[in-house]
Order: C-alpha cells, then structure tokens, then sequence
C-alpha cells in the first residue's frame, strides 16, 4: 500500500509534513520507507493499537493545527487539501471535514467506506449520501455541494487538533471500524459541525488491510455499532434501539447462515456477547457524554428505519430518501 499510494501523497500535498505511523508492522514497511524516502517523518509504535489507539498515539507526537486522518489505501488528487483547508477557515464552527471519496478500483463510483458524506438512521445503521447499504451510486456531480453530515469517513479525515483533543481522540477500545463515527457523533452532540467538501476528491481502494467478507470485520462492525449507540444515544431511545437491535441482529446473523458465510454467522454473537461483557467500562464515558451534549438528538441522526427504505419501500439512491 505504502509503495502503491503514498508517492501520489508526497506529490499532491505540498506545504504540509508527511508522518507515516507504523502499527509495529511485521513487513519491512519501515526499512523501506528509510531506504525510498528518507525524508518522510516516520513514528514507530511498539505494537499494533489498531486504527483508533494507533492514531490516538501517533498524533500525540505531532504538533499541528489540524490533522488529516490518511489511511494508506489511498490515492489523492492535485490540489486536494485546498479545499479541505478553505472550508475549515470559512466555517470555525466545523470542527472536521472529508473530500469526497472515490472508488480506486471502479473510478466513476463513489467509494463504500464515506462516498459524500455519512449518516445514520433510527435504529444505528450507518449510511452515506452516494452509498445505501450494498448500493454505490456513479458520481455524477449529483452530490457535488458541501453539506453538513454526521459523520465523516476515517480514511480522509481533516480534523483541528483541539477538537480532536477535547472529545478525548478516537477511542482505543474499538480498536477498528466505525471509531470515527463514535468521534463525530460525539463531536456533533457537543455542537461541533462536520462536513462534506466534495470540491476535494480521493480514490479509496477500500479493504486494504481488512477485506469486507472477513469475519473479523463483522465482529469489529457489529460490536462497534453497539458500543457507539450505547455511549451516545440519548436516555429516551437507548431500551427501544437496543431492544429492536438483537432481532435485527438475530436476522443478519441468519443471512449470513443462509449464504454459506459460517463465519461472519458466528461473529454476530460473538460481537453481541463481546458487548456486553465490555459495557460496564463503558458506563462512565456514557454518562459524560450525555452530560456534555447540547444536541440531543443529533440533528444528523435520520428518523427513519434504513431497512424499511432499502429492502421495502427500495429506495436506493440518497437523494431517494
């Protein structure tokens, strides 16, 4: 990955300082990039923290204004940062921003893991404008405008350092997958914006270090979402959404059985025992998020069920909904 895309990163981001932080990688990653690019700062940890506590420790070294959040698999454009940093000098309210996303493979699609921008409906399901559940739109400029979002995608991520900061970072016990929705929606409840600027476009190739029928990336989905609705939703919606969760739950874990995917079937209730045995470290973080909330909902938080929209009223385009 580092070889495939960070030449292009090197290229297209001028004025800024490069960081590659290596999650104590077994590959040779970092003899590599001593040899290739001297040059470019690298921060090795002793192990591997994951995406979130990864991020959490290597940005702790790095004294900047803003951090962009760059995931390895991807591929940046001319000019790309401009807009990002416009946007953020335009609108001190925003407290973090992503371009839009392509996908590296099939040029013309919006990218699964953030499209345009993200949301999320009634009962937790992440969405995005370009992306319904399995459905990636063509981009055809038709998201084109910047829009503030609930959530956006980890891979690009434009990020103040203080706002990083004063919500407490990504948090590490996720380890992996959905820890920048858990930021944004943190972000959010506290009265900060997030946004699109779709004038900034990237090429994500998506499942680079994790592809997307992995069990282990099930686990790590199902059990994240859990864990972000349980620390952020509201007093009034956590019994009904949880309560509703286990049957939807129930039902993704049969699907998978049906089609053969024995794997992800048993990483279902593994990431719901896995949940419960970890939400009473997560009780204290419940209680202070709620506190310092001054939007309660989120305004971004869709009141509908994605499903029902998807499966029965199939709706598959964002602009649908």
């Amino acid at each position: 990955m580092l070889e495939r895309f960070l030449p292009s990163v090197l290229e297209h981001s001028g004025g800024v300082e490069v960081i590659v932080a290596d999650n104590a990688s077994t590959d040779d990653s970092l003899a590599w990039l001593a040899a290739r690019y001297p040059t470019v700062r690298r921060i090795a940890l002793d192990r591997n923290y994951g995406f979130a506590e990864g991020y959490n420790r290597s940005l702790a070294q790095v004294d900047s204004e803003f951090y962009m959040l760059l995931n390895s698999d991807v591929e940046v454009t001319a000019g790309w940062l401009s807009p990002l940093s416009e946007y953020m000098d335009a609108h001190p309210e925003v407290a973090a921003c992503q371009p839009k996303l392509r996908c590296e493979w099939q040029r013309e699609a919006f990218e699964y893991a953030g499209a345009a921008g993200g949301f999320i409906d009634a009962w937790g399901y992440p969405y995005c404008r370009g992306r319904l559940m399995s459905t990636v739109e063509r981009d055809e400029g038709q998201y084109d405008e910047p829009l503030p979002v609930m959530w956006a995608t980890g891979a690009a991520l434009l990020i103040r350092r203080d706002d990083y900061w004063a919500v407490g970072g990504l948090d590490g016990r996720f380890f992996a997958h959905q820890e920048e929705i858990d930021l944004c929606w943190r972000l959010r409840s506290r009265g900060r914006g997030v946004a699109c600027v779709p004038a900034s476009v990237v090429y994500h190739l998506g499942g680079g270090t994790l592809p997307k029928d992995n069990p282990r990336k099930t686990f790590l989905n199902f059990r994240n979402n859990l864990l972000l609705l349980y620390k952020n939703l509201p007093e009034s919606r956590l019994r009904p959404v949880m309560r509703l969760r286990f049957w939807l739950d129930a039902l993704a874990s049969l699907q998978f059985f049906l089609t053969g995917q024995w794997g992800s079937c048993s990483a279902v209730w593994r990431a719901r025992r896995a949940f419960r045995a970890m939400c009473p470290d997560f009780e204290a973080d419940r209680r202070a998020n709620l506190a310092a909330a001054v939007l309660s909902p989120v305004p971004e938080q869709s009141q509908f069920s994605l499903l029902w929209q998807y499966y029965v009223r199939r709706k598959r385009k964002w602009s649908d909904l």
